[in-house]
């Protein structure tokens, strides 16, 4: 080393830079991280974690009416919102720590505090002083998106808010259509919430498959949350008794509480990319290349703040990518080819691969393969709920192109789908696994007859 404090210095604790920081101690090398706020990043401290743990919470009150129709008694349970936030901010305690543990042992530094790049090879750390290292990896995540560009906008919270919040709100209006937006919707109406979900656009779940779109709005407005589409605000008003939500479209809504989940964006504010060199790309992401490195020679970036599939394990397999190359003289890159993704929606939602129409538009003629059914558990004790399953399939090749579930357990049925997927398996293969009986994921290999919309030629 000689020349530089660090062989790497990593600007960002959360998942994606971790696991990079610890492979690459662990490898010998000398290894620093700077985190402005908790090590755990937005997936641990504020994201994905967190908002598991409210999932799990707000589901007992639709498991509780389950339950009667299967002959237990009534419920007289209450839901206390300061005794969970008491237990998780625990659990998120001890999980940080667990992150902070490992990076010693590893025998990297950690440093809390702001990291701003004066050069390509040298850190300042607010006030803490600078440090130089021979390679840089900047991985600071994304941060919440929130508009200003209309009258109240200060009366609005984001999804971070939402964590702490100090009481549970009786009215509260979500605002965005997107996986946070509806999770958050589900998790406040299944806690017994008055819940409104906003979006601007046709249908919530853009970038998901139209039909488990459509699907989910519909199973959503089953449980209680009322959806407004094709509406945005025009202003927030506070009043005496809440916050009146004017909308461009008409008809006010007051709430309680207003929580805007409209996008994230990559966070670069503060990193002094300009003085080091790093390019940004038109979309305000670091861009980087295929073993995510940036313009300049000497600094890489992974996970959301590159803005290519912003999800925690992506940035994990970035991160031990980078490191593999760097460290330990085994050039990696990860393939984003065919990651799953979850929504935990309320039916909660998994999804590998492309949808119908990024399948038609990519590859021409393809078969459908789609179904939708009340589940044996539902079906007992005549509730209403149903479920989707779904293959897209290459009518020339027959490779499965895309595979969408909606309804219980489906993120962990994705999750072995996509080794499938990502394999390259073909419909008769698929067919050829026997079914697992009685489940609901059966049905996703015993469907035959290709899907035909009504109104449709066969």
């Amino acid at each position: 080393m000689g020349k530089y404090d660090y062989d790497l210095f990593v600007i960002g604790a959360g998942s994606g830079g971790v696991r990079a920081g610890r492979l690459a101690a662990l490898s010998g090398a000398k290894v620093g991280l700077a985190e402005e706020h908790r090590v755990g990043g937005t997936c641990v401290i504020r994201g994905c974690v967190p908002k598991k743990f409210m999932v799990y919470a707000s589901e007992f009150s639709n498991q509780a009416a389950v339950a009667e129709g299967y002959g237990w008694s009534a419920s007289q349970a209450t839901f206390d919102w300061k005794r969970f936030l008491e237990a998780k901010d625990r659990e998120i305690a001890r999980l940080s720590g667990i992150y902070v543990t490992n990076l010693s042992n590893a025998g990297a530094e950690i440093v809390h505090a702001k990291a701003r790049l004066a050069d390509a090879h040298t850190v300042e750390l607010e006030g803490k002083g600078t440090v130089t290292a021979d390679k840089i990896l900047i991985a600071t995540g994304g941060r919440p998106w929130k508009p200003d560009d209309f009258p109240g906008a200060e009366h609005i919270i984001t999804s971070e808010e939402a964590f702490h919040l100090p009481e549970l709100p009786k009215r509260v209006l979500v605002a965005g259509g997107g996986y946070i937006a509806v999770e958050f919707a589900g998790i406040f109406a299944g806690l017994g919430v008055d819940t409104t979900l906003v979006y601007r656009g046709p249908n919530i779940l853009r970038g998901f498959d139209d039909d488990v779109r459509t699907h989910v709005a519909e199973e959503m407005k089953k449980r209680g949350v009322k959806i407004v589409l094709g509406a945005q605000h025009a202003a927030v008003e506070k009043t005496a008794t809440g916050y009146l939500n004017r909308m461009t479209s008409g008809g006010d809504i007051e709430t309680d509480l207003v929580m805007f989940a409209t996008g994230r964006r990559p966070y670069v504010d503060g990193l002094g990319l300009e003085a080091a060199g790093v390019r940004l790309n038109e979309a305000g992401a670091i861009a980087v290349d295929k073993f995510s490195k940036t313009s300049v020679d000497n600094i890489w970036a992974v996970g959301d703040v590159t803005d290519r599939i912003n999800l925690t394990p992506v940035a994990i397999r970035e991160g031990a990518a980078f490191a593999q190359t760097e460290f330990y003289g085994n050039p990696t890159t990860f393939d984003h080819d065919m990651v799953a993704s979850a929504v935990f929606s309320q039916p909660p939602v998994g999804a590998v691969g492309l949808s119908e129409a990024e399948a038609r538009h990519l590859h021409g003629k393809v078969d459908i393969y789609l179904s939708r059914f009340r589940p044996m558990k539902t079906t007992f004790y005549g509730g209403d709920e149903r479920c989707l399953i779904k293959l897209v399939v290459d009518a020339a090749s027959q490779k499965i192109l895309g595979c969408h579930v909606v309804g219980p357990d489906s993120p962990e049925i994705i999750q072995m789908a996509a080794v499938a997927l990502k394999m390259g398996v073909t419909k008769p293969q698929w067919d050829a696994t026997c079914a697992v009986h009685p489940t609901l994921a059966e049905e996703l290999v015993t469907m035959r007859d290709k899907y035909v919309p009504q109104g449709a030629a066969a």
